[in-house]
């Protein structure tokens, strides 16, 4: 797995309605106090590219959000997960050094998880993003019926990394590219597009000795695909765990909104709508799937997983997903919505082609139908907080200062 993601496309949510913005009127909540930082005037025209730009305000206290112990006993174990990366990874977000999380971590490591309340009380203080109005969604890790070898049955392929996928890393070209990379294949001495997902599924890999799996049911695969990973279940009754490799650098459209832009569906969006509607009408269902050109490569997970964007083991219930621009991966995130399943202390361990800008989550719910239940309906709306280590707000607040007296 690359330092991208499981799962690139993250939520079914994501599939459904794409990266939208949050609408409707929040929750009440504690309001933060003073702003460490504003975003620009140019702000006010385009999105903001980091959680700075978007403007960053203290946040009420820990103690005052009244997070469940069983929540922040599931979210200590995460952070405990993700502290090696903390302390090496450089955060993307402009708020933290890995040495902002040294004290943290170092206190994590043992302690105990029936006092996770007071671990986050102690060592941590709210920010807010933005405006703080979050949206959330769900994603899972799904089982579906597949083989090791292609048999009757067993017919459509699961497909490794191509050899000719080729990454360029923009940045080298030009600094103004600096972090833009897009994907394609070298054809006739030119750089193009990857296949896209109708050239794939026609054969365009085909006899390439690509396939590391066969499954039994193209809707069911797709359905993998947008969550990332997934265990294929072996004729023999075992599990074969299955995690995202690459990508074919083509666009993702969600089909859940073109479902609902056409009024395709009478009702409610959700992961069980659209597998019904698809499955009552093959055809047209295969068109649409195929409006989503983007297509996901796998490798066999043989360790502990699903692995998330960190390349760690994500934790149900407890990892979220998350665009790193505005969120640091590895940091904890409080989530207070209309959806009482999502609220509580995550995790930002992951990241999704469909969760971007700030205040933007993907809930993880791990395997099974009754985790797929909720993240299949999973939209929730409402207010978040990123966790910082204490004293940084501070430090940020001080470079603020010196940057402020040095124009």
């Amino acid at each position: 797995m690359r330092v991208r993601i499981a799962p690139l496309f993250a939520a079914v949510s994501g599939l459904m309605l794409g990266s939208c913005a949050t609408t409707g009127e929040p929750p009440t909540a504690v309001a933060p106090s003073a702003a460490l930082s504003e975003p620009s005037p140019a702000s006010t025209a385009v999105a903001p590219e980091t959680a700075r730009a978007a403007g960053v305000q203290l946040g009420p206290s820990f103690a005052s959000l009244k997070i469940g112990s069983e929540s922040a006993a599931r979210a200590l174990a995460a952070f405990k997960i993700s502290c090696p990366a903390l302390l090496e990874r450089r955060d993307a977000s402009e708020l933290t050094v890995s040495s902002d999380w040294a004290a943290a971590c170092a206190a994590a490591a043992n302690w105990p998880q029936s006092r996770a309340v007071d671990f986050f009380t102690r060592h941590f203080e709210t920010v807010q993003v933005g405006d703080g109005s979050a949206f959330a969604t769900g994603y899972f890790e799904p089982r579906i019926a597949g083989s090791r070898t292609r048999r009757p049955g067993y017919e459509v392929p699961v497909y490794g990394v191509p050899d000719d996928l080729v990454e360029a890393d923009l940045g080298l070209f030009s600094d103004s590219l600096t972090g833009r990379r897009i994907r394609g294949r070298v054809e006739k001495r030119r750089f193009v597009p990857y296949h896209d997902r109708a050239a794939i599924e026609d054969g365009a890999l085909a006899g390439r000795g690509l396939e590391i799996a066969w499954a039994a049911d193209p809707v069911a695969l797709f359905f993998l695909e947008v969550q990332g990973s997934g265990q294929l279940q072996l004729p023999d009754g075992g599990i074969m765990r299955i995690g995202y490799a690459g990508q074919n650098g083509r666009e993702f459209v969600a089909i859940g909104r073109l479902m609902r832009e056409r009024n395709l569906l009478s009702g409610g969006v959700t992961m069980q709508s659209i597998t019904a509607w698809i499955r009552a009408n093959p055809e047209e269902g295969r068109r649409l799937m195929r409006e989503n050109k983007s297509y996901v490569f796998f490798r066999e997970l043989t360790g502990p997983g699903p692995l998330g964007a960190l390349g760690l083991p994500v934790t149900p219930r407890a990892s979220v997903a998350a665009d790193p621009k505005f969120v640091p991966l590895g940091a904890p995130v409080v989530l207070a919505t209309d959806r009482p399943e999502a609220n509580g202390l995550w995790v930002a361990q992951d990241t999704g082609g469909a969760i971007k800008g700030p205040n933007r989550f993907d809930t993880f719910w791990g395997p099974g139908d009754e985790a797929g239940r909720i993240a299949g309906s999973m939209t929730a709306r409402g207010r978040s907080y990123l966790l910082l280590p204490k004293h940084t707000v501070a430090r940020i607040q001080a470079g603020l200062n010196d940057a402020s007296a040095s124009q």
